[in-house]
């Protein structure tokens, strides 16, 4: 593991109001940016809005409004749902501060003149939503984006473009050196198939048609493609190229590690034009490009025209924070498709939360105040269930390290659901209301610190999903300053004497039918 971690979300184009498909990336990104710094590596989360191009233009325009004014709105509500979603992101970029359009400015000026960029004209089919150009082959037959399914439309202007032949060698070779460049690796069986093999084009990096856009300094009838401008944040945001470049030096080192989450719809620009631009910059590349899925409502895909966008903030407001965070995490592998509908939401929270966690938690204070007046009891000649439950702890913090470490927090978090599952269990098998009818009290107090211990440590290993259930469990269990540090999980039964009380139920369980139809109700 390294010493640093930079972790960002794809910034998101303000063309919509956010809804729980955005919400899934950043969350995920968040869990993982909480964990880095619960294990104390130093870590920097960035997320942002990408606010220039073709789209925000018109749709300004439709609004009646300056594209200044359409994205400043936009970007007020992400933040807003950010905010409300409890991301502990460390910076929030807009590509129309003058931090990133000064430094864009330059970056494609030292492309330049390297000559690693020229002046050309474009012929081919272009898509508006993507900003992109597709050649004959690529729209096929029907003339469709192979992005994202729309009609393209024939478009030539002059453009200046990037020579991406001068770079493919060594982006091939770093693929082959760094096989977990691209995760899952069939998105990397996708950029060699779909997009390299067939024949790399020269890629178009400006456009003279509309003038929402960072002016090229060399030409200003042209301003830059919208993705050379939107990929350069990761940059921009840590102060490459300026004054303040501590960040950058810091997080953009050789013992940091770099992640780059986006969805598969940009997987392209991130995988293969990115480096591309990096290599002409001199710059190293990112550790991981993780290609998470997309999350549908019901089997279809959001969207507004649809009418079935959900927006976090009515679910965070009736069920809290945690219970919305903790579907995104755990309802589906993180890097392959998922579904929200109201029916998976209720019964995902009710089974690991409410019968499991907070069944748990609910059961162990109870007895510890009706067993032995609120005090948890220590630890005395453990048998061998005592035993299985000590080694099985320590075999899910390990495997739990492992799997956040690689970027599977979902993976990580079944982990954690098993001690929990194997904790239950332990009640089940081990029968204290027997032990206290037979007067064994030492067995009967082994019991007690046994489930204190478990608690304690799952709650450690989800908190940085349950931001908020931390706080109400350190406080139920009378946890020192001391005992909440992470170091913690690998010792056991060490919180003899610790005062208990018994606080409201964490997660109360839902009403499947009552609770599908309110979530219904909110889908617009």
């Amino acid at each position: 593991m390294k010493n640093k971690f930079y972790i960002t979300t794809p910034i998101y184009y303000p063309s919509a109001e956010a809804h729980i498909g955005h919400a899934y990336c950043t969350t995920m990104c968040d869990i993982l940016a909480r964990y880095k710094r619960m294990r104390g590596v130093e870590t920097y989360f960035l997320t942002g809005t990408d606010e220039h191009g073709e789209k925000i233009q018109k749709k300004a325009a439709e609004a009646g409004v300056t594209p200044q004014q359409y994205v400043d709105d936009i970007a007020a509500k992400f933040k807003n749902l950010w905010k409300a979603m409890k991301i502990s992101n460390d910076d929030f970029i807009r590509t129309t501060e003058e931090r990133h359009t000064k430094v864009v400015q330059n970056i494609f000026s030292k492309l330049y003149k390297n000559e690693d960029i020229y002046l050309g004209k474009y012929e081919g089919w272009y898509c508006t939503p993507c900003e992109s150009f597709w050649t004959d082959t690529q729209v096929g037959e029907d003339h469709l984006c192979p992005d994202c399914g729309r009609p393209v439309h024939k478009d030539t202007e002059e453009c200046y473009f990037f020579k991406t032949q001068k770079y493919l060698p060594s982006l091939l070779k770093y693929y082959d050196e760094n096989p977990k460049f691209i995760t899952p690796v069939a998105r990397k069986n996708e950029m060699l198939n779909t997009f390299i093999k067939p024949g790399l084009d020269d890629l178009s990096i400006s456009r003279t048609t509309f003038d929402w856009g960072i002016p090229v300094k060399e030409n200003n009838r042209h301003v830059m493609y919208v993705w050379l401008d939107a990929l350069c944040n990761y940059i921009t945001a840590l102060g490459y190229d300026t004054e303040h470049h501590e960040l950058f030096d810091k997080f953009w080192g050789e013992d940091s590690e770099i992640v780059h989450v986006v969805g598969a719809d940009i997987t392209r620009f991130h995988t293969i034009y990115w480096p591309m631009f990096l290599q002409g910059l001199g710059l190293r590349l990112p550790d991981r490009v993780f290609v998470h899925g997309l999350l549908d409502l019901n089997g279809e895909k959001m969207s507004k025209s649809r009418g079935n966008v959900v927006s976090p903030i009515p679910l965070i407001e009736r069920y809290g924070v945690d219970t919305v965070r903790w579907f995104l995490a755990k309802e589906f592998s993180f890097g392959s498709d998922g579904r929200f509908s109201p029916e998976l939401f209720a019964e995902r929270i009710n089974v690991d939360l409410a019968n499991n966690f907070g069944n748990l938690v609910n059961r162990t204070t109870a007895m510890i105040n009706k067993y032995f007046g609120g005090k948890v009891p220590a630890l005395s000649n453990p048998g061998e269930k005592e035993k299985f439950i000590e080694d099985l702890t320590g075999k899910t913090v390990r495997k739990y390290e492992a799997l956040m470490d690689d970027l599977q927090p979902t993976e990580a978090f079944d982990e954690v659901i098993n001690l929990l599952n194997s904790t239950n269990k332990y009640i089940e098998e081990s029968q204290p209301w027997v032990l206290s009818k037979e007067n064994r009290v030492e067995e009967l107090g082994n019991v007690m610190a046994v489930l204190v211990n478990s608690i304690i440590t799952c709650t450690k290993l989800l908190s940085p999903a349950l931001v908020e259930t931390q706080d109400k469990v350190f406080a139920m269990f009378g946890l020192s300053k001391e005992q909440q540090q992470y170091d913690y999980v690998n010792k056991f039964c060490v919180y003899e004497g610790n005062v208990v009380s018994k606080g409201e139920p964490l997660f109360p369980r839902l009403d499947v039918k009552i609770e599908t139809d309110f979530i219904n109700s909110i889908s617009h």
